[in-house]
């Protein structure tokens, strides 16, 4: 089943993606709020009863009205939190390598995550940047899930039952902002919290079974073998497999509950997939020929990002119409170069 958040008349609602076509879910089943974190929140039951209406819809058992006007949104336009894992080991080697600095041995002890900016999640469509944040701007390509009932101190081998969905996501990144802020230990910050675009639905996990796949050695929880793909302006820039993810989300899920309450409408990403950004691919390319010429989102630039079963996320980043700047706020600038 795939659950749709959409725009009519600025009133958001929440629907069904049926080949190709929308089909308002409250409209064929009055017990279904209209809206997706209501309907999180209403769990295992409301989830059946969706699927019901798939169903009955798919076989033509049920004649709904398809949506004609609307607006794409994010598939959770309202996340009760977003936090973003690490999950790829062949990225964080990468990028450490690009660094000439050895792998950190612990990231093959658990897994981490930060907290990003969940009122900045956005769905298709344009993507607006200050000045700053096209200071070495880049997409990375992920996946995400969205949680679909409250857990504490939850394990991972019971973790997967958590999940209500899959998505893909594009963790927008001001590398200049970021690196800025994490030489002080502390960040990423501003370097990511303008943007976080997921989408462009939310795929519940009983479709993606013929997709399953072994976790790796000394891995509990589900992992599937879904091809990632993104391109700028019509140009492949990177391909990956959410199949190599290291860490399961199930695990990333025990880490995330220690102690604390996950909740219906929580986003939790992936981390980037290998080769899924211009960092890691701009670094590699340097690393291998220093006369290699370094490539970064500019205005105007379409992303288009792929995951096997889950869709395909595009947005055009757009230039605001500003020069407000805060890197040119730093204080004592004269002491800091002499």
């Amino acid at each position: 089943m795939k659950l749709i958040s959409y725009k009519t008349e600025d009133r958001e609602h929440l629907g069904l993606f049926i080949n190709g076509h929308i089909y308002n879910l409250n409209s064929c089943d009055k017990l279904i709020p209209d809206n997706m974190n209501e309907f999180l929140s209403g769990g295992e039951e409301l989830m059946e009863r969706a699927k019901k209406v798939n169903d009955e819809i798919k076989s033509g058992k049920q004649k709904a009205k398809e949506e004609i006007f609307f607006e794409v949104l994010a598939p959770v336009p309202h996340p009760s939190s977003c936090r973003d894992g690490y999950a790829f080991r062949q990225h964080v080697a990468s990028a450490r390598k690009n660094r000439r600095v050895e792998m950190i041995p612990e990231f093959d002890q658990y897994p981490i995550f930060y907290f990003t900016n969940h009122n900045s999640i956005q769905g298709m469509g344009d993507v607006e940047c200050m000045p700053d944040h096209f200071d070495k701007l880049d997409f990375e390509l992920e996946a995400a899930i969205v949680i679909g009932k409250k857990g504490r101190n939850v394990k991972a081998s019971e973790a997967d039952s958590f999940i209500a969905g899959y998505m893909i996501m594009n963790d927008l990144s001001a590398r200049t902002l970021q690196m800025e802020e994490m030489l002080l230990n502390l960040g990423p910050a501003k370097g990511k919290d303008f943007s976080t675009v997921i989408g462009p639905w939310l795929v519940t996990p009983d479709e993606l079974e013929q997709y399953k796949t072994p976790a790796k050695q000394g891995h509990t929880g589900n992992t599937y073998a879904l091809g990632m793909k993104c391109w700028v302006n019509g140009k492949e820039v990177s391909s990956g497999s959410m199949g190599d993810m290291d860490w399961t989300f199930a695990e990333i899920i025990e880490r995330c509950s220690y102690g604390v309450d996950i909740l219906p409408g929580d986003v939790i990403g992936s981390g980037t997939v290998g080769t899924g950004c211009f960092l890691e691919l701009n670094g590699t390319g340097l690393l291998n020929d220093p006369e290699y010429k370094s490539q970064w989102l500019q205005p105007g630039d379409i992303v288009e990002m792929e995951i096997t079963g889950l869709g395909r996320l595009t947005n055009t980043i757009r230039k605001a119409n500003t020069d407000w700047s805060i890197l040119k706020l730093k204080k004592n600038n004269k002491q800091l170069n002499d």
